[in-house]
């Protein structure tokens, strides 16, 4: 998804476009070739060979591993994103014995070993081509966004460009640390459309993220539809839901397909949730039955939270949440099924409890692995529940009794990788309760030690959610993910031990002239080195 829009786009009914500029960045750094070890997030191992750079030209083809429909749709989705800038037509041929000494950027799946794991690559780049390895699809596809990386920021144009496409020579080995990556994007409290969805997708599969959260339910709006329950878009998803009744829609099942299609062909999952038993209000006041008194209550559109909840005592919850649970899960092939569990503050404990003992084997009943918010270890779920820490203290007993249990947790400390926190005091969208968040905030912390009594095999990985209260456009996203957002991914696929500030402010700096080519906003944060 290819798009080119100025800074004035920004304006949207939340602040004035000029006002998203607002910060004092540091002299631009010079702009300079680039090199192997450019990436983000930093590969496991690069080896720099300065006289093996390869140059791609009009002849260049892009060979994939013959009789593999999956490594030839990676060859596609390369092709597409490289042909563009270059004008070359790139054709996506299955490699063949005679083609080897032809220049030519090759996926083939081979193996590569087993402490590459299902997503890890070697890539070689020599003065005859670049060799992309891996044992999956999903290996060559991460091993491309290394290759897109390496070229120069004119290759995220849209129109052909008077530029010489060299990637610098030598060897990548990299794989992930983490097999959970995952980023989060809530449309209930602002509904944001197909299009806006596809184009988040597209910046977290560049820095090699393989999930996205996407929160469909809130107290403001509910954004998914329910054939069993069609009132609860057509009325909970309609006009004056939101926050301050600005940002109605919702996914049609079509619609959500789609995304979820659109994802996974970049090997992205889609974790959809549905939040229960709190963060309830645009059901409650849309179905007055789940109300213990049957009464339905006015529509919500402000930000409070935690004064909802479903009727703990009606079997018509239990109808309603399975229902729910059953056409979701049906929608969904990723694995996971997020049920919420948050703030549930008007829910007495007890109820809490048998609610989440009725609900969570729903989940599993319908070939779902349940995830919820730490909250939900309050329920003492079956230990294949994930755990999803939101929470900012470092001392969590609760969490450190469920992962004594068996319990795999998802870290998102809100304090570090909540995205919608502003950066200072001067960030004119976003919500500070965290506290302020800069880009260093998000990259100096370590999942494995984060929380006493959480370590390295307990943490399933890192999620950087993204609420939407304050969000309005698909510039609100980007300036409020980008740069955090490559924070996150070097914590969630770098080793801990390679892992160093200076080394990722000054690859992060380099990352601005390629969203400047393709009209993406970002916070020029004053600790990095931007370059020009």
């Amino acid at each position: 998804m290819r798009r080119r829009r100025t800074r004035a786009a920004l304006g949207a009914t939340v602040a004035p476009a000029a006002a998203l500029s607002v910060s004092t960045a540091p002299e631009t750094a010079t702009s300079a070739k680039t090199t192997l070890a450019d990436v983000v997030p930093a590969p496991v191992e690069v080896t720099p060979d300065d006289d093996a750079d390869f140059r791609l030209h009009p002849e260049t083809r892009i060979h994939t591993e013959p009789r593999s429909t999956e490594a030839r749709e990676v060859g596609e989705l390369l092709a597409d994103a490289l042909r563009p800038a270059t004008g070359y037509a790139l054709p996506v041929v299955p490699a063949q014995a005679q083609d080897r000494d032809h220049p030519a950027i090759s996926l083939l799946l081979d193996d590569v070993g087993d402490e590459l794991g299902p997503e890890g690559y070697r890539l070689e780049v020599t003065t005859r081509g670049v060799t992309i390895r891996a044992t999956t699809p999903a290996g060559l596809f991460a091993g491309t966004q290394t290759l897109r990386q390496l070229l120069p920021a004119d290759i995220e144009a849209d129109s052909p460009q008077p530029a010489t496409w060299t990637v610098p020579g030598g060897t990548v080995v990299d794989h992930p640390r983490f097999g959970y990556r995952g980023a989060m994007l809530d449309i209930a409290r602002h509904f944001h459309t197909p299009d806006e969805i596809k184009a988040y997708v597209d910046e977290l599969v560049r820095y090699k993220f393989n999930h996205l959260h996407l929160h469909l339910t809130d107290d403001q709006g509910w954004r998914i539809e329910i054939e069993s329950r069609p009132e609860l878009t057509t009325v909970g998803g309609g006009p004056g839901t939101g926050v301050d009744g600005v940002g109605e829609g919702f996914l049609t099942k079509e619609e959500y397909a789609d995304i979820v299609a659109y994802a996974a062909d970049r090997y992205l999952t889609v974790v959809p949730e549905i939040d229960m038993p709190g963060h309830t209000n645009a059901a409650l006041s849309t179905y007055a039955e789940l109300n213990c008194d049957g009464v339905a209550p006015p529509p919500r559109t402000d930000t409070a939270v935690g004064y909802s909840s479903l009727c703990i005592d009606k079997e018509i919850t239990y109808e309603f949440a399975e229902d729910v649970i059953r056409e979701v899960a049906e929608l969904t092939p990723g694995p996971y099924l997020h049920i919420g569990g948050d703030e549930a503050h008007v829910t007495p404990p007890e109820d809490y409890r048998a609610f989440m003992r009725r609900v969570v084997p729903m989940v599993e009943k319908y070939g779902k692995r349940p995830v919820g918010w730490n909250e939900l270890v309050r329920a003492e779920p079956t230990t294949d529940a994930v755990v999803q820490y939101w929470h900012t203290d470092t001392e969590h007993a609760e969490l450190a009794a469920a992962v004594a249990r068996g319990h795999q947790v998802v870290m998102s400390p809100a304090n570090k990788v909540y995205l919608d926190m502003k950066y200072d005091e001067d960030t004119p969208i976003g919500l500070a309760w965290a506290g302020y968040v800069e880009v260093r905030d998000s990259y100096e912390w370590d999942p494995a030690d984060h929380v006493t009594g959480v370590g390295e095999r307990a943490v399933l990985g890192v999620e950087a959610p993204l609420w939407s209260e304050t969000l309005r456009t698909l510039d609100h996203i980007e300036y409020m993910a980008l740069p955090r957002l490559l924070a996150v991914a070097e914590i969630g696929w770098s080793p801990q031990e390679s892992r160093d500030w200076v080394s990722f402010s000054e690859r992060l700096g380099k990352q601005a002239p390629h969203w400047e080519q393709r009209g993406v906003d970002f916070y020029r944060s004053p600790q990095v080195p931007w370059v020009s």
